[in-house]
């Protein structure tokens, strides 16, 4: 038994220090290529682990023991938004209306587009339910995941997928259509791209984090009131 304890030990420190030593250099290949969204670090950093997982034939459960110690620090890192928000809560009061508008309609967008993206491509019941909740953090995720029957696993791929792409492509993307204004900017990144778009543009500015941080958070909740009701309702 205390053999087996030291191994379980010896994982979980091994892969958290394996997991943090490739972040930390996925983000000084960033500023090295200058901040590019393309080279986003949890990209960078995944990679090569995944690689590794997949050749050496490395079971998941074996990752995921430093992996739960990251995953318990997503809330309280969640919950610690509201100090940029603070910092800047006037300018949110300023545009509460058209930012809910805005927030509603981008919450939606997010649900159909994961819909309609997995219904074309032919999934069964369970991979379009895990889909729908693509675009919310992955605490919150996972939980509406397993309120509405479909597969948390799933849904926390599809929402680090979601994360990546939309960091990666989101600011290129808004630039191309001509957005500019920083606070439309982060709450686009905050809805497509809840906390790994939110971490790039905290990366940009302040104003750009706290407006993708009140995104993701109310995004968070509203589709976490939503989809369960939604769901029993149609299926």
């Amino acid at each position: 038994m205390r053999i087996e304890n030291w191994l379980m030990g010896y994982q979980l420190f091994f892969w958290l220090g394996v997991t943090l030593a490739l972040y930390w250099g996925a983000l000084h290949l960033q500023r090295k290529l200058g901040g590019s969204p393309l080279a986003n670090p949890v990209l960078v950093a995944s990679a090569p682990i995944i690689a590794f997982l997949a050749l050496s034939d490395t079971p998941f459960a074996s990752y995921d023991l430093g992996g739960q110690v990251l995953l318990f620090f997503l809330g309280p890192a969640t919950v610690a938004l509201a100090i940029p928000f603070f910092r800047n809560i006037q300018r949110v009061r300023h545009v509460i209306g058209p930012l809910l508008v805005a927030l509603s309609a981008g919450s939606l967008t997010a649900i159909l587009s994961g819909v309609g993206i997995a219904f074309l491509l032919g999934a069964d019941k369970a991979t379009v339910l895990s889909m729908s909740a693509k675009s919310i953090t992955t605490p919150i995720a996972m939980g509406v995941s397993e309120e509405i029957g479909a597969l948390p696993v799933l849904t926390a791929g599809f929402v680090i997928a979601a994360g990546i792409i939309g960091a990666a492509l989101g600011g290129p993307l808004l630039t191309l259509l001509g957005v500019r204004d920083e606070r439309a900017r982060g709450l686009g990144l905050g809805v497509a791209a809840h906390g790994i778009g939110t971490a790039r543009a905290f990366q940009v500015s302040p104003l750009m984090g706290t407006f993708s941080g009140v995104a993701m958070t109310l995004n968070g909740i509203l589709t976490a009131l939503l989809l369960p009701l939604v769901w029993r309702l149609f299926f």
